[in-house]
């Protein structure tokens, strides 16, 4: 069934491939006539095309085999060694780039601005992992994405993060996925590429400050899982929603034994991703439960208007990310003589002789755009913190212990552990051996 799947995205995106434009040059340097020498690109040029086919064929085949060894094979090997491959080729061979958590921005604008056409890859790379989470789970985390691959390798002593703790810094990745938005939506900035975490890794250069954000997150990784997939990452966030409906889902042992609760699988996991059973001696929900989850449904306009009434005060500090805003302010600056001098991007524009109307007009719009940004970004922060203490009121009753759909990245560091699967394993090899 992988395989027919599979089959089936490779006729589909080879047959889609033509129709998808190739990488433009969105923001172009302004054209200096004062001699100005451009400092070395600090990005990978872009590659011919046939390269670029090869790097969807590559995700794809990364993607097929990850849901093989995950959900047929059950190897916690094979997805280690994967998990190697991917952070060679998709991390220091293609450099990080391109790759699916950037994608988002690419997406985003492509959808805001008509006159951007969004690369093959960025496409690509942006949809194929969420088709196959649609199918599989979070796979790609599995062992696809260089970024958790790096993560992986480093973990040493895992240590339990408490679930409260937990619930607060999930938070920030919705946070940063909505900035992230707002950012590309407005043709302000790709944020999510400018302080990746470990691209400086993967192209030996970078900022330094996002190098040092890099190191800080591998050395909390020595003992933390992931931290960055788990609390930071943009994509994972979209990840999570689609595997909660995923056609199939991580199991710890084989489906057809009962769980003997030895907890070890929850021992194993590094990512808090085992839900356990339900306690035997815990009370149904009675009337203070329905009261309260009622009381948080009423609370949900309050926190989602509240959100969006905070965040729209930031939308004019956003806003000077925007290369235009900063430029009119400059120009504005050194009109009124309040700074000295001039900056190569104001001279550039007096130089061509064009309209300051024009340029503060179009300041003034995406000011406004940064406004309604502002609401909408804290309304979904509302809407998201409203969301999880409804969820967190809600009494499910469970059996067994068992992989969250979406907080398993599907490692298969639990399929060994379990004594279910080690005995199944053991009676398959005694079958074919007899």
């Amino acid at each position: 069934m992988i395989f027919s799947v599979s089959a089936m995205l490779i006729l589909t995106l080879l047959s889609g491939l033509p129709c998808f434009a190739q990488d433009i040059e969105r923001f172009p340097p302004p054209d200096f006539d004062s001699g100005y020498v451009f400092p070395q690109i600090q990005k990978p040029l872009p590659r011919a095309e046939i390269f670029q086919y090869l790097d969807v064929v590559v995700l794809l085949a990364a993607l097929s085999l990850a849901s093989y060894l995950v959900y047929r094979r059950r190897s916690r090997q094979g997805i280690f060694l994967l998990t190697i491959f991917s952070l060679i080729y998709f991390g220091f061979i293609r450099e990080g780039c391109i790759c699916s958590i950037g994608a988002i921005q690419n997406v985003t604008l492509a959808l805001f601005d008509e006159s951007y056409s969004i690369p093959l890859t960025a496409a690509v790379f942006f949809f194929l992992p969420l088709i196959f989470t649609l199918f599989f789970g979070r796979v790609f985390c599995a062992g696809v994405c260089p970024l958790g691959a790096m993560q992986d390798l480093v973990l040493i002593k895992p240590i339990s993060v408490p679930p409260w703790l937990q619930h607060a810094l999930r938070m920030l990745a919705y946070l940063y996925l909505g900035a992230a938005v707002l950012f590309a939506a407005t043709g302000s900035a790709f944020i999510i590429c400018e302080y990746d975490p470990f691209v400086a890794f993967f192209r030996l250069s970078g900022n330094m400050n996002v190098v040092i954000l890099g190191v800080s997150l591998l050395v909390i990784g020595l003992f933390v899982g992931r931290p960055y997939c788990l609390y930071l990452c943009p994509y994972s966030v979209i990840l999570r929603l689609l595997s909660k409906i995923s056609q199939w889902r991580v199991t710890i042992g084989p489906i057809e034994d009962n769980c003997i609760q030895c907890r070890l699988c929850e021992d194993s996991c590094p990512f808090g991703a085992i839900t356990p059973p339900t306690p035997k001696e815990m009370p149904a929900p009675g009337g203070t439960d329905r009261l309260r989850l009622v009381l948080l449904i009423a609370l949900a306009p309050i926190l989602i208007t509240l959100g969006g009434w905070s965040a729209s005060w930031a939308g004019d500090a956003f806003s000077r990310m925007n290369f235009t805003v900063r430029l009119a302010e400059r120009i504005a600056l050194e009109d009124a003589g309040q700074v000295e001098g001039v900056i190569d991007a104001s001279k550039s524009f007096r130089e061509k002789g064009l309209s300051k109307e024009n340029l503060f007009e179009e300041s003034f719009r995406v000011r406004e755009q940064f406004a309604l940004g502002g609401w909408i970004l804290g309304g979904f922060i509302g809407f998201v913190f409203a969301c999880k203490l409804i969820a967190l009121s809600l009494f499910s009753e469970r059996s067994e212990y068992e992989a969250d759909r979406s907080e398993c990245v599907a490692c298969g560091r639990c399929f060994s552990t379990c004594p279910q699967s080690a005995k199944r394993e053991k009676k398959i090899d005694a079958a074919s051996s007899a």
